[in-house]
């Protein structure tokens, strides 16, 4: 009875323990992978998490540079954490839990190329990709193998989370915003949306038509239901971000030839906004209202 009378309380303690009343980063350091090297990840719960309740999960890429400016190379960070609790605050989406996937400096070119448009690409562009930012052929088919059969199995087991589909998202900016629309497409079954900010369609830091061209093509053949799925795109005019407007205009005719329409994709011009975490952060709360307003 004594003991019976113990669990009971624990039971009840544990009910009765309130939330968290802040938000809070965990770490998770060197995660273990069997497609990618070892990386760290942080996850941010939000202020109230608590496991009697299930949470929405947004996966996003270079994951250092999204909570703390403090630790960045560059002084910047999106304000991630700020913006999101503001946002569930506000009842404009659904308390959703943040896996940032930190990147590996030297590998993310060749983590977030898409493999298969890659493969579309002739000797000749390939061969100067390989001596410019691609030393190898892409790793990026492994890089989402990652994700989905090692993070996302953790991450679920781990926190208390909507584990299908339409509770499922993912975003990045740059080479981000090109691994996360090639997430989508790949694996339509696991994600609902993608945000992909400032995509970097030339694919790299030299002009060649040919390669967003791959990219628009591997699109065409692998996008998935416009009935079922969302894409979010943007792009600025000043730096890198001026680059992207015709290649971003070729993609948008790629979206409507596939039935896509202003219910289930935008793509945003930002006058003036350059290629850096503070203007995405400016304006971090439109794709993610976009993607994953109640």
């Amino acid at each position: 009875m004594k003991y019976l009378f113990f669990v009971l309380m624990a039971l009840t303690f544990y009910k009765c323990t309130p939330p968290a009343t802040s938000s809070r980063i965990d770490s998770i350091q060197d995660f273990s992978s069997e497609y990618v090297q070892d990386r760290n990840i942080s996850v941010w719960l939000p202020e109230g998490y608590t496991s009697n309740k299930q949470y929405d999960v947004l996966y996003m890429h270079d994951g250092q540079m999204l909570f703390d400016s403090t630790k960045t190379w560059n002084g910047q960070e999106w304000e991630v954490d700020k913006t999101m609790q503001q946002l569930i605050s506000d009842e404009i989406i659904k308390p959703t839990i943040v896996v940032g996937i930190w990147n590996i400096s030297e590998l993310r070119t060749i983590e977030y190329f898409p493999r298969k448009a890659y493969d579309l690409l002739s000797d000749s562009v390939k061969n100067v990709l390989s001596e410019e930012r691609l030393a190898q052929a892409p790793l990026s088919d492994n890089y989402l193998k990652f994700i989905i059969e090692e993070l996302k199995p953790y991450i679920d087991k781990t926190y208390s989370t909507n584990s299908g589909k339409e509770s499922t998202f993912i975003a990045g900016s740059s080479m981000g915003g090109l691994i996360s629309m090639y997430a989508l497409c790949e694996y339509p079954d696991v994600f609902d949306a993608a945000a992909c900010l400032s995509t970097h369609w030339p694919g790299t830091y030299f002009a060649n038509e040919e390669i967003p061209k791959a990219f628009a093509a591997y699109m065409s053949n692998n996008l998935p239901s416009a009935e079922t799925h969302k894409f979010y795109f943007d792009y600025g005019t000043e730096t890198l971000d001026s680059l992207y407007e015709p290649y971003q205009l070729m993609i948008d005719s790629v979206l409507i030839k596939k039935g896509y329409s202003s219910e289930n994709w935008v793509t945003k011009k930002f006058e003036g906004e350059a290629h850096k975490e503070t203007d995405w952060a400016k304006r971090f709360n439109i794709p993610i209202e976009f993607i994953m307003k109640k």
